[in-house]
């Protein structure tokens, strides 16, 4: 196999880490690296990025819908309503990462999401402006996939510049590969392929 993929026991060859459980298998095939331009499902994939920092991805994974419950499924309209009440309900609830700090981020970080709308259109036609002019680079192989990129750094910068919370670059970047501004699949991964072909078919909103 080529380095970095692994055959499943389905037959399927993923990223080897797409492999290790069951919800990363699920994960990897349907959505990381597939494009999204659903302004709430994209402030969700950021939101979750930033409670990661410091944890694995699959602790959020199997905490994923407590957060939705949680953070009233993403609508950043209303946890940008979220008051300290909502911040005190959060920290006594044991089903999410209770960090006061990321929490706060979120709220913070859906005020912000209103404002861009407002000033930008949607925050799906913002987001997609960073994606990398050579987006049909060539498949990486195992110790090539970047942790940032000059786009990355680019909208963290921004956001940061708009008020946003817990959006360094590494951060960043890592929500641009879940929502699909790139496609980080290895050379032999069998949804790279896929995840390609939806980007052929994929309306650049705003574009």
């Amino acid at each position: 196999m080529t380095d970095g993929i692994v055959r499943g026991d389905d037959g399927v060859s993923r990223c080897s880490w797409a492999d290790s459980a069951p919800e990363y298998r699920v994960y990897h095939d349907r959505e990381w690296g597939f494009p999204v331009a659903d302004d709430i499902r994209l402030f969700e994939k950021l939101s979750l990025e930033g409670f990661q920092a410091g944890l694995s991805w699959l602790t959020i994974l199997r905490k994923r819908e407590n957060f939705r419950r949680a953070f009233a499924g993403f609508d950043f309209y209303a946890v940008a309503r979220f008051d300290e009440n909502d911040v005190a309900r959060l920290l006594g609830d044991a089903s999410i990462i209770r960090h006061r700090g990321k929490i706060e981020a979120v709220i913070n970080n859906a005020a912000r999401a209103v404002e861009l709308v407002g000033t930008e259109g949607s925050l799906a036609a913002y987001v997609w402006r960073f994606e990398p002019s050579g987006r049909g680079r060539r498949a990486l192989r195992r110790g090539e996939v970047p942790a940032q990129t000059p786009e990355s750094l680019a909208l963290a910068k921004d956001l940061k510049r708009r008020g946003w919370r817990f959006v360094g670059p590494t951060t960043v970047y890592a929500f641009m590969q879940a929502m699909g501004v790139v496609n980080d699949h290895l050379s032999g991964c069998g949804a790279r392929s896929q995840a390609t072909r939806a980007r052929k078919e994929f309306q650049v909103p705003g574009g």
